[in-house]
């Protein structure tokens, strides 16, 4: 069994986890490997706040058992102007059709992460 956490082997659990944490925080902190959306309610605060909320978004790092209970690094929030701004990430299959069967993948799944306001949730 493969105990190493790269490589194409199958991977353990722990290992398994942290291949997805490190897929999502490629995609939250670069833009890169998957695809980001933004609701309306973030679209209408203006470019300005939008700019803001990327800022924020790549330097997230306040992830705990509240809002990170599987540690993938899939769900936050921060504070713009004292309103709530969201981020999920979600897993697809390459077609966007389904969930993907291994996040842990990335040729097997597309990361969607979504850019909220509270409110949107």
């Amino acid at each position: 069994m493969n105990n190493s956490c790269d490589g194409n082997a199958p991977i353990a659990d722990g290992c398994r986890v942290s291949r997805i944490r490190k897929l999502n925080d490629l995609l939250r902190t670069t833009g890169r490997g998957g695809r980001i959306f933004i609701t309306r309610g973030v679209a209408e605060r203006g470019r300005g706040f939008l700019r803001q909320a990327i800022a924020e978004l790549k330097a997230f790092s306040a992830f705990d058992e509240a809002n990170d209970p599987h540690r993938e690094h899939d769900f936050g929030g921060f504070e713009i102007s004292g309103e709530t701004v969201l981020f999920k990430i979600d897993y697809y299959d390459p077609t966007l059709t389904y969930g993907a069967e291994d996040p842990a993948d990335p040729d097997r799944c597309v990361r969607v992460l979504t850019l909220m306001m509270a409110e949107d949730y």
